[in-house]
């Protein structure tokens, strides 16, 4: 798949980063390819781009671009064929009761401070930890594209949002936090196959989950639902 023979993509121009440090493989230096200009990455392109590997950071497009490390691996659930294992089957069981509201994006006290509660958690030292509002909004409130949150609740309680951009073949899981506070609870497990069953609904072929690295403890999750298919040497095929 080229750039060139797209003509919605042919306005668009691509820049590299400079080196910055890896999130995921410690050690190691990073780079990204950068879309621009950001306001013609609408939901048309941005749906080219993601078959493309790209993601999205508020109002960038963008994709691993490491000159010596291949280890980012774009991922993305066949929903109609997927099979849920035993502890999947009884994290969906578990949290079935929860209530679901599928909102406008915009921002609310109330999920900035389970934002901020997950990074604590689940990334401390890491940066994100230290976000604040301005941080959140940049990173999850800001799209080009047709974008939804999802609030999970118990009761009034709220336990988890996901952040979704709705693309011409798909949803794409942006980005997705819970409460960190509850022992025994499956909700990024929940969540995923929540998301594949509304793709189902909505007759939409492909959950995308972002990148799989194989040596990286944070994404080894995603390789646990199955099949999973990985955009690897321009083809998308099943790992």
């Amino acid at each position: 798949m080229t750039l060139v023979n797209d003509p919605p993509l042919q306005r668009l121009q691509f820049y590299a980063t400079t080196p910055y440090p890896c999130g995921y493989l410690e050690d190691l230096q990073a780079q990204s390819l950068i879309a621009a200009p950001q306001h013609l990455v609408d939901g048309q392109v941005y749906s080219d781009l993601i078959r493309m590997g790209f993601r999205r950071s508020g109002k960038y497009a963008y994709r691993p671009h490491c000159p010596n490390c291949q280890a980012c691996v774009p991922v993305r659930i066949p929903v109609a064929a997927l099979g849920p294992s035993r502890s999947q089957r009884r994290a969906w069981n578990q949290h079935f009761n929860l209530s679901v509201s599928i909102k406008e994006l915009a921002y609310s006290d109330e999920c900035f401070e389970l934002y901020r509660a997950y990074q604590k958690s689940r990334h401390p030292d890491g940066g994100m930890d230290q976000d604040g509002v301005e941080q959140y909004r940049n990173f999850l409130m800001q799209t080009n594209v047709d974008t939804l949150m999802v609030e999970f609740r118990e009761g009034d309680i709220l336990r988890m949002v996901s952040v979704v951009d709705c693309v011409q073949d798909g949803l794409s899981a942006v980005y997705t936090f819970f409460d960190c506070t509850e022992p025994g609870a499956s909700y990024g497990t929940f969540n995923v196959l929540w998301l594949s069953e509304w793709c189902r609904q909505l007759q939409l072929p492909y959950l995308y989950l972002g990148y799989w690295i194989a040596e990286s403890r944070k994404m080894a999750y995603k390789k646990n639902f199955s099949p999973l298919e990985g955009l690897q040497d321009g083809i998308w095929s099943r790992l």
